[in-house]
């Protein structure tokens, strides 16, 4: 079974990280790509500009956007692409920005995995 973990890229990568997938829709700041080790930018499977702003990371928030989230990935097909990726990587670490380690798109991914036994 395939293993996924999630990470703040601002964090040293390890050896255990596996492939390294940045799932934020903008490159962080104060990160160069050499420092970030990413070995794919998946910025599609981000959520939207619209949702992000209107989630904030308020953790008051965080069930509502859970199926915000969940709608625009499954209409936009890249949700998929991440599962095959998953699949075929069998070690994945998912990098996000965002201070707030519980309440981000990163944990929501792997709980969309989860859900579907991948990861």
């Amino acid at each position: 079974m395939p293993s996924v973990k999630t990470k703040r890229v601002y964090d040293e990568s390890a050896e255990d990280d596996g492939y390294r997938v940045l799932v934020d829709r903008l490159w962080p700041r104060g990160v160069s790509k050499t420092k970030a080790k990413v070995d794919l930018w998946f910025r599609e499977v981000a959520p939207s500009d619209s949702l992000r702003k209107w989630f904030g990371h308020d953790p008051g928030k965080w069930q509502e956007f859970l199926m915000k989230y969940r709608k625009e990935l499954a209409q936009s097909g890249d949700f998929e692409k991440l599962v095959s990726i998953v699949s075929e990587k069998r070690r994945v670490t998912l990098l996000y920005s965002a201070r707030d380690t519980k309440h981000n798109q990163a944990v929501a991914l792997k709980l969309f995995l989860e859900e579907r036994g991948v990861g």
